[in-house]
């Protein structure tokens, strides 16, 4: 493998916007500040924007251009690390709340793309959680049942079931969660741009929080400007560290992705996958892939990395390029001369229990804040939005009580990063072992 690889800084989704909106260069006033214009705060900005508040919106770089632009577009009711371990620790009940919510995310980011008339290449495929050696067939049928006991949209598909799916050969059986699907994120995060400006909500671009100065009114500072607001709402993710505020509420990895060149129509064949679902593996570090509307293969994860002290980390990294190489040609050995186009990644925010943090904090209880999705911010963030918008005016919303629970932060520093060095290892380790498995499976089915 070659050590030169095709590296975009940004994404394969997104460009600089050619209507890139004004940084703030006075000092104004609001009914709200939203700090963060990704999936969740453009969301809140425009659902507060439609109950007649306005809205300063303040973005660092350009709409998108965090997570929101950079992710792999699965729509899926994914909720936590799984769905046996939110029972264990929360119990049938909650656990059955907060796959509702999960579920509930889908059809809110479905029902935005309808509303709103969002051509983003949305595919109502659904998403399988595939298993790549005989022995994990008990695990996930487990798996499953416990999705489908606590209300969520799933079955099982044997072996048989999956090839005559026409699944790649790679993946032997799974569940599949029925709702949701894939869509083009970069598109699907500018349309909500474009419908956050029409709707009047001030988006200021090229605008970092430099502080958020909290009381009976808050102050949030840029480099040229201000806004003065009744109320802060924080919609930062994997930023958050850089507000200020809850610096161990979330931490940042950088997770990388692909994408292959287009096939050919003789490869599309050859490949089978004639319903295009979504697709993550049942590894420790999960991989996942997926086919996109210009028919290329997008995959990635597998690996991720973090900064010390919450760090952002450069995107260029040979060694997790060579990973996903060797994992795309391992996953899709008939594709072995499809050259993959592109590398490029970004930060997806990581809560302890794996769960999003919905709240409100601060002595005059005016600074709001959705964060934390861990990989599943494509809806929930969506989502998060409308709860946001609603908590904010006083209206409670029912799935606040489904997310509401006493959260822990991460530890700090040296400890973050030594307990997430060793678990990062200890998953390779497991990986790789799994990935050996599997070469010697296919080479005693090839004898």
């Amino acid at each position: 493998m070659k050590d030169d690889f095709p590296y975009n800084d940004l994404s394969a989704w997104l460009r600089e916007p050619e209507d890139k909106q004004p940084a703030l260069n006075t000092d104004t006033d609001a009914d709200y500040v939203v700090v963060g214009a990704g999936f969740a705060g453009l969301s809140t900005a425009l659902n507060l924007k439609e109950q007649g508040c306005d809205v300063a919106l303040i973005e660092k770089d350009f709409a998108g251009s965090g997570a929101s632009g950079r992710n792999a577009g699965h729509v899926a009711p994914t909720i936590g690390k799984d769905i046996p371990s939110l029972i264990k620790s929360f119990g049938d009940e909650r656990a059955r709340g907060l796959v509702s919510f999960a579920e509930a995310a889908v059809e809110y980011i479905e029902d935005t793309i309808d509303r709103y008339d969002i051509a983003c290449e949305y595919e109502r495929t659904g998403n399988i959680v595939a298993g790549v050696l005989p022995n994990q067939e008990e695990s996930l049928r487990k798996a499953s049942d416990a999705a489908a006991s606590v209300g969520a949209h799933v079955s099982f598909l044997t072996d048989n079931d999956m090839r005559q799916r026409g699944l790649p050969r790679a993946f032997r059986f799974g569940f599949h969660e029925e709702s949701g699907g894939h869509l083009n994120p970069g598109l699907y995060v500018n349309g909500l741009r474009d419908q956050a400006i029409r709707a009047g909500v001030r988006l200021y671009e090229d605008s970092p929080l430099l502080s958020l100065e909290e009381g009976k009114k808050v102050v949030a500072r840029t480099p040229k400007g201000s806004v003065t607001a009744d109320a802060a709402i924080l919609t930062t993710n994997a930023y958050t560290k850089s507000t200020g505020k809850m610096k161990r509420a979330v931490t940042p990895l950088r997770v990388t992705l692909f994408e292959t060149a287009p096939l050919s129509d003789e490869q599309m064949q050859a490949v089978g996958w004639f319903r295009r679902e979504g697709i993550y593996s049942a590894h420790e570090i999960l991989e996942n892939y997926r086919f996109t509307a210009r028919n290329t293969i997008l995959g990635g994860s597998r690996t991720f990395r973090s900064g010390f002290g919450g760090s952002l980390p450069k995107g260029y990294h040979p060694p997790t390029f060579k990973v996903l190489e060797t994992m795309f040609r391992d996953r899709f050995p008939t594709l072995k001369d499809l050259p993959i186009d592109q590398y490029w990644g970004g930060w997806i925010g990581i809560t302890p229990d794996f769960l999003p943090r919905i709240g409100v904090r601060g002595a005059h209880e005016n600074v709001y804040y959705g964060i934390g999705f861990n990989g599943h911010g494509v809806p929930q963030a969506t989502l998060t939005g409308k709860l946001l918008a609603d908590k904010a005016t006083g209206n409670a919303h029912a799935y606040e009580t489904a997310l509401a629970r006493r959260a822990f932060g991460w530890p700090p520093e040296p400890f973050l990063s030594l307990g997430g060095k060793s678990l990062s290892f200890l998953m390779h380790v497991a990986d790789r072992h799994t990935d050996r498995k599997i070469r010697a499976l296919a080479q005693s089915s090839d004898a």
